[in-house]
């Protein structure tokens, strides 16, 4: 039997997300100096997934719709630090546009799941 929330597209979504982001970081050869800006990027990108999942996991729309916004922030705050990661030269430029295109889809997925809730 699978939980609730791992029958949701916008959370296959979201985990295939931070695993194609996990992949890029890899490949990333940076300064010891960076790994802070490397760990806050794996917390963002991961972060979208956890929240969708844990918020499916409560009892009320309400208390769902919560997490929701919090995974929507998280989306945000992974678009901002990728255009770090991209002005940096850390990240190609079709790299970056692949990931940015896919961040556009999560956060029409999450609007559209906040809206009908």
């Amino acid at each position: 039997m699978a939980f609730a929330f791992e029958n949701l597209t916008v959370y296959q979504r979201a985990l295939d997300f931070s695993v194609s982001i996990i992949e890029i970081i890899d490949e990333i050869d940076t300064h010891r100096k960076y790994y802070r800006l490397i760990e806050q990027l794996e917390a963002s990108c991961t972060s979208i997934a956890l929240n969708i999942s844990e918020g499916k996991g409560r009892y009320s729309k309400k208390e769902f719709k919560q997490f929701l916004y919090i995974a929507r922030g998280s989306l945000y705050e992974t678009v901002t630090m990728l255009q770090i990661f991209k002005r940096m030269n850390w990240l190609s430029e079709t790299n970056y546009e692949k990931l940015y295109s896919e961040a556009q889809e999560i956060n029409k997925m999450l609007s559209g799941l906040i809206n009908s809730l």
